[in-house]
């Protein structure tokens, strides 16, 4: 198949079908989400919701969720 003169809508159309064609929609799905790029600094922001506790906050946080 010649993709040359396909529009990147075309190609992606037929790239979608041929992925619903070997892999089944459940396959694709996944295939997708495994594609996605993600965007941000996961790590400047897990900095962020977890702060910088010290070894003994983290340790009476493990007790809380123990009981």
């Amino acid at each position: 198949m010649n993709v040359e003169n396909k529009t990147l809508q075309e190609i992606r159309y037929l790239g979608l079908e041929a992925l619903l064609q070997h892999l089944e929609v459940v396959g694709m799905i996944r295939f997708l989400q495994y594609q996605e790029k993600g965007y941000g600094d996961y790590s400047k922001e897990r900095h962020n919701w977890l702060g910088n506790p010290e070894i003994d906050e983290i340790a009476e946080e493990i007790k809380k969720l123990k009981k």
